[in-house]
């Protein structure tokens, strides 16, 4: 099929700019902030970056998705633009101006009270980073995945450089120094300059995308705005029980972990956390071109068909990478810190959950094409009362496996619920039932994987190797997974 091909080049596209700065993200910061950080200290970082999930969409409230919706019509794509920039750019600055006015109640709500800089500067990266979302949806909707993968990964890259300058150059020079240098900067401020670092990769960011922002005509259509929010509204009330299912267990982890100190605990997993992640990494790739590739064939003959296709293979393709990050985790484990690698436990937990998003984020397109967005609010709420209730009643017996687990009887929660509710309203024939033996597979191999005792590092690469291309023949097998990629028609 043809256009699951162009999607799939779309995606490998948008990769770059979304799982290349992410590895880079990982495989240096990461690999740095486990090495030099202990598990409290790396805490911090991880409790508050789980806190921007929750303010980049109170900030962005579901303006990215209703930009797609409403510069469908040419003739009102530039108004539609430019609203929606002027709308996040008054609501982003309002945000920090409140942050900075309130410093003082904000960072002892959030336990912060002696380190207030540090949710100051917090609040400027939220507040560009969403700024900045709509400029990066218009280049997905041009369809420039080169300058947009570009740019992201020129932000990583700005961060990567200025965590290293001001964490192993800059503490040298203090040594050697007697000027201005020894009075601005000081080496015990330790994680503070991760916020720093990433300030500073965000405003590089926000000038790299001048030139999409300056050059139209500002036009504020108070019209076409109060559409834009009351379709995109509901989507923002989604994405925060969406976030409460992704982010809320490292917020509650810390506040009642029974043993040890929370900050620990909650740096401890969130240093596993962080290998698994790297699964929704390839979600997020996906999202990127799927989400305007849905849309514009909205009103194609064979659009349901296209989204079953899409559906099969994506779910195929996703358990491949799956198996890719939890048979080589010996190769993975390596980027976080010997320390926190007891950790790892959670991956394959973790990266199945995500995995069982990405489902769910397929199959939703069905409330968003009917101006059906309501729906998103009831299924992602259940999603994150099942998360809420695990985390508050396992967390203080299992730690956070608790939390881990939650993530896969959230989302799969979720799934449930939209297949029902979408019979009555979008329906298409997905045959999920098609499916389950490849999770079937998969769960058997990873499950060996871990029981079987390797006689070393090269055969347990050799042997599981060879697994993942067992799953693969499988697939092509049954469905003809590489079929689709690599010849020019599909039958």
């Amino acid at each position: 099929m043809n256009e699951v091909r162009v999607l799939a080049k779309q995606t490998l596209v948008y990769g770059f700019g979304t799982i290349v700065p992410r590895f880079l993200n990982y495989g240096i910061l990461t690999f740095l902030y486990t090495r030099i950080f202990d598990k409290g200290e790396y805490g911090i970082v991880t409790e508050l970056y789980a806190w921007m999930v929750f303010l980049l969409i109170i900030l962005t409230y579901g303006m990215e998705t209703g930009f797609f919706r409403f510069s469908q019509n040419k003739e009102n794509y530039e108004k539609v633009y430019s609203t929606a920039l002027i709308s996040l750019f008054t609501s982003s600055l309002l945000f920090v101006i409140l942050v900075f006015v309130f410093i003082k109640p904000v960072s002892t709500l959030l336990k912060y009270s002696e380190n207030p800089e540090y949710i100051k500067m917090f609040a400027a990266i939220v507040a560009i980073d969403a700024f900045a979302a709509i400029p990066f949806a218009r280049l997905r909707k041009d369809n420039k995945p080169v300058i947009f993968s570009l740019i992201k990964i020129l932000n990583v890259i700005f961060t990567i450089i200025a965590v290293v300058f001001l964490l192993f150059i800059a503490p040298d020079i203090y040594q050697r120094s007697n000027g201005w240098f020894s009075k601005v900067y000081d080496p015990e401020y330790g994680v503070g300059y991760v916020f720093l670092a990433n300030l500073i990769g965000s405003s590089a960011t926000l000038i790299l995308l001048l030139p999409y922002i300056i050059k139209i005509k500002p036009v504020f259509r108070r019209d076409i705005w109060i559409k834009m929010v009351s379709y995109s509204f509901p989507l923002m009330i989604a994405g925060l029980g969406g976030a409460v299912n992704e982010a809320l267990d490292k917020i509650i982890l810390r506040r009642m972990a029974a043993n040890g100190d929370g900050l620990e605990v909650l740096g401890e997993y969130g240093a596993g956390y962080k290998i698994a992640v790297l699964m929704s990494l390839f979600i997020q790739m996906f999202r990127f071109a799927a989400e305007p590739f849905f849309f514009e064939r909205a009103k194609s003959t064979g659009a349901k068909e296209t989204y079953a296709f899409v559906m099969k293979f994506f779910v195929i393709s996703m358990i491949v990478v799956y198996l890719v990050i939890n048979l080589y985790i010996a190769g993975f484990s390596l980027i976080i810190g010997e320390l926190f690698r007891s950790s790892v436990i959670v991956v394959p937990i973790v990266s199945m959950g995500y995995l069982l998003y990405g489902i769910y984020m397929n199959h939703s397109i069905w409330y968003k094409l009917n101006d059906l967005t309501k729906y998103g609010i009831y299924i992602t709420f259940t999603g994150a009362a099942v998360t809420i209730l695990i985390n508050v009643i396992f967390i203080p017996a299992y730690g956070y496996m608790a939390s881990a687990w939650a993530h896969i009887a959230s989302y799969g929660s979720m799934i449930i619920l939209s297949f029902i509710l979408a019979e009555k309203h979008f329906k298409i024939e997905y045959r999920m039932k098609e499916l389950i033996p490849y999770f079937i597979l998969a769960g058997m191999i990873v499950i060996f994987s871990r029981i079987f005792k390797y006689p070393g590092l090269i055969a347990e690469i050799a042997i599981n190797t060879v697994l993942i291309v067992l799953f693969i023949i499988f697939a092509q097998y049954r469905d003809h997974f590489l079929t689709v990629f690599f010849k020019k028609s599909y039958k």
